[in-house]
């Protein structure tokens, strides 16, 4: 049994037999491969694109999709282990892993960090803990790391530009009104440092570098497959010469869970939106975001209506990506 928890247990190759597949699956859309699997759904936050394509993945696979929201339409859960439950959880994950694995032949799960802790967030316990009692294969839907937007976005740069090896990757901050999640930053590190691009991380201050488990990773994965990472905190030199600019808004690890601070630290940089002025300095570079976005925020009118934009074949290809993984996964169990 495998889970996909994070790509980082994933090799390049492993990877690429999913975004093939994805491919495939983008060319003939309805077919019975998992005819009579289902796969649960747990959404412990708020999801458009996740719920809506791995409910009509499944659908279009002849699987079935079953959503559930602990602690609304559902019992509220507790995933730490030795605790008494005299909170507003009502089952711990060991119960209902054990259920959803005799209903279902996969489990996803979308749990967003708590934002007041990060020593502990940075463990992705929950997850952890489901994939810990789970007898059937779990999919992260959006933890710390978001590794189904890391296939939907590479499957993109694969549509558009080809081999990405030596494509040079600028991974920019945005300022947004609230501290966010760093999961699809760190996503887009991992994936596009794995398949060989050039990668350069942008940002306004060292407050916002990533995580150490994820920088180092990203590193390890630049030296392993011939690519490059740097760290810039110059506009400019960040984007002369991008082949594709991947806009993202999170929060300074350093004032985790103290936004108060974090936002008289973030007030001075709403200059790194990205704008038709600083695409101009790329390699006529594609620009995508994985949504929502707040225009003119995060990115200009200018931008999200340029033919350069590709955030919705992003969007699009989520669906595709997490079809082949579920084939993958539940196809022959």
């Amino acid at each position: 049994m495998r889970h996909f928890l994070n790509t980082m247990d994933w090799s390049r190759e492993s990877l690429q037999e999913l975004l093939d597949e994805a491919a495939e699956l983008r060319q003939h859309r309805l077919s019975d491969r998992l005819r009579g699997k289902t796969i649960a759904l747990l959404f412990l936050n708020p999801s458009m694109r996740t719920r809506t394509s791995f409910e009509i993945g499944a659908f279009e696979l002849g699987a079935h999709a079953i959503v559930l929201e602990p602690g609304k339409a559902a019992w509220g859960i507790e995933f730490e282990t030795g605790v008494i439950m005299d909170g507003e959880a009502e089952e711990h994950i060991a119960e209902v892993a054990g259920v959803l694995s005799r209903y279902c032949d996969a489990i996803g799960l979308r749990a967003f960090p708590l934002f007041k802790d990060w020593s502990s967030d940075r463990q992705d316990g929950v997850i952890k803990s489901l994939a810990r009692h789970a007898s059937v294969p779990v999919i992260n839907m959006e933890t710390i790391v978001h590794p189904c937007q890391e296939l939907a976005l590479m499957r993109t740069i694969q549509d558009h530009l080809g081999q990405p090896d030596g494509k040079k990757f600028v991974l920019t901050w945005t300022w947004h009104p609230r501290p966010l999640n760093t999961a699809v930053a760190n996503s887009a590190l991992l994936i596009a440092s794995k398949f060989g691009m050039d990668v350069t991380l942008l940002v306004p201050h060292d407050d916002y570098l990533l995580d150490e488990q994820f920088m180092d990773a990203a590193y390890a994965n630049a030296d392993a497959s011939g690519g490059s990472m740097e760290i810039s905190t110059n506009i400019e030199s960040a984007y002369q010469g991008a082949d594709f600019v991947y806009a993202k808004s999170w929060g300074a690890l350093p004032l985790y869970g103290r936004p108060e601070e974090e936002a008289r630290l973030r007030e001075p940089y709403r200059h790194f939106i990205v704008d038709g002025q600083k695409m101009a300095m790329t390699n006529s570079a594609l620009f995508s975001h994985c949504l929502p976005l707040r225009r003119n925020i995060k990115a200009t009118d200018e931008v999200m209506d340029a033919s350069y934009c590709v955030a919705l074949d992003e969007a699009e290809n989520r669906l595709h990506v997490q079809k082949a993984l579920m084939c993958q996964l539940i196809g022959h169990r």
